[in-house]
């Protein structure tokens, strides 16, 4: 019943763009703060944005400022990760998170930048 689902990854070239989606249910989505992070192999997953829950206050990451931009639909159930200017150091499987009441996670999806 509570769930959230990731998706728009895929492979894409350097310098190329992709929209993430994360559709979430069965919880007060408005009031949640949600944010995207990522994990590539051997690394630790890492913050990569975050968006307050009425949308008035955005974060990121210091290697995605300027390039992603995080923005949510309320009425929808839906936040979004615009990505441009891609570079292959974005390559990671990126998860949709929740935080409020309790914290919940989506499955992930993969974005793969590379020529």
């Amino acid at each position: 019943q509570v769930q959230l689902v990731e998706s728009g990854g895929g492979l894409v070239q350097p310098g190329g763009s992709l929209r993430l989606s994360c559709a979430a249910s069965g919880f007060t989505f408005r009031s949640y703060t949600m944010s995207w992070y990522r994990q590539a192999p051997g690394k630790q997953r890492e913050l990569v944005a975050r968006i307050s829950s009425a949308g008035s206050t955005t974060n990121y990451a210091d290697s995605v400022k300027g390039r992603f931009t995080i923005s949510r639909d309320n009425a929808k159930n839906t936040v979004y990760l615009q990505m441009n200017s891609l570079k292959a150091e974005d390559t990671a499987v990126y998860y949709c998170n929740a935080a409020g009441k309790v914290t919940l996670w989506g499955q992930g999806t993969q974005v793969t930048v590379s020529s």
